[in-house]
């Protein structure tokens, strides 16, 4: 096995540095002798010697791979359109300009035009979701589990949240509802049964150190049968009653009915904050389909309080973020958004539509030999 520096010396190793940086040239070549001794010692079969044209192969691949982007396009198959691991929500193409437009320059991200001051990075789409959504106020952070320890830890800490047990939801990650409140310092007070809540459970653990009546939508998974929730309207005349924040996550939020789309009830965010949520908190990437963004919408009061407290800056979104998030909400402000947001689009698709996209795709797939392709409704 030839010494690293006699290596460097060769033709080979000098026009790999013309390429790449020196000190990377180096460690793929030791890599390289390091795979090789270890085959030797396992008494595995060596192709070539070190310093063979085909060597220097293995060591120009290694060297390309690391200039190749980690995150890159994917096809998904999985037959799930909103897939956390794949990036969750494909953006529209007016997304996709908007950030384009302002990732190569500056922008006004807090400056205010109008005024020559200092501005605020909410303002740019405050408006718009309140005129969207029928909210006071709205506020921006970088996502929605972030929205939800924004708010509990303003508005709760060091008081008490009551919380269904059959609410206390988790989703990916091991994101749990008990932790994010426990993170917020806030105590978490556990009321009804796994199957059945009622209203009176609620009313019986309030307290003077409630600050939160707190409903999680659960998205992922039902509870059917012999089971029970209260209503939203009584839940926020209860928190009324007695001074309190009637807060709900609601998760993948939408603005869209999707029945008419074939799909189960999912309450809109409008449909939430008419019947009495005073603070709403949902996602940006999901079935409102924008980027990575959590929502706060709600009673200006409950808003205003959150918009002061300091944990804010280190959750706040970015220009970016900002920019695609704006772009879509714009979308939704036109008529039939369906049938511009890509999400919405694909959700809606008829069966008939679908079937003739798998007959397309399985066309060019057969020109694949030895691929074999059935079609499977």
């Amino acid at each position: 096995m030839p010494q690293v520096q006699r290596l460097m010396e060769s033709p080979e190793a000098a026009g790999l540095c013309r390429e790449y940086r020196r000190d990377q040239v180096v460690d793929a070549l030791r890599a390289e002798l390091a795979r090789m001794r270890d085959a030797i010692l396992a008494r595995r079969p060596v192709d070539d010697d070190a310093g063979s044209p085909a060597f220097f192969r293995r060591v120009l691949d290694a060297l390309r791979a690391t200039r190749q982007p980690s995150l890159r396009r994917v096809i998904n198959a999985t037959g799930v359109v909103l897939h956390t691991n794949l990036g969750r929500a494909p953006l529209p193409q007016e997304a996709l300009a908007a950030i384009a437009g302002l990732a190569a320059g500056y922008c006004n991200l807090e400056f205010d035009l109008d005024g020559g001051q200092r501005g605020s990075r909410y303002d740019h789409v405050e408006a718009l979701i309140c005129r969207l959504t029928g909210a006071e106020a709205a506020l921006v952070v970088n996502n929605c589990a972030a929205a939800v320890l924004l708010a509990l830890t303003a508005l709760a800490r060091d008081g008490e949240v009551i919380a269904s047990r059959g609410e206390l939801i988790e989703i990916g990650g091991s994101f749990r509802m008990p932790d994010v409140i426990a993170q917020s310092g806030a105590c978490l007070v556990e009321v009804g049964a796994t199957n059945k809540t009622r209203l009176s459970d609620y009313a019986a653990a309030i307290t003077p150190k409630t600050r939160v009546i707190l409903k999680s939508h659960t998205s992922n998974y039902r509870i059917v049968g012999f089971s029970a929730q209260p209503e939203r309207a009584a839940l926020a005349r209860l928190a009324d009653e007695h001074g309190l924040v009637f807060m709900e996550d609601l998760g993948s939020g939408t603005f869209v009915d999707l029945r008419p789309f074939g799909l189960p009830e999912e309450p809109t965010v409008q449909q939430c904050l008419r019947e009495g949520a005073g603070l709403l908190a949902f996602s940006g990437d999901k079935l409102l389909g924008g980027p990575q963004a959590g929502i706060l919408a709600g009673r200006r009061d409950d808003i205003a309080r959150l918009k002061k407290h300091p944990l804010l800056r280190a959750l706040r979104i970015d220009k970016l973020s900002l920019a695609a998030l704006e772009a879509v909400l714009r979308l939704h402000d036109l008529p039939a958004p369906e049938r511009r947001l890509p999400v919405l689009d694909m959700l809606g698709a008829p069966p008939e539509a679908l079937a003739a996209r798998a007959r397309r795709l399985a066309r060019r797939l057969r020109a694949i030999p030895g691929l074999q392709v059935r079609i499977r409704r």
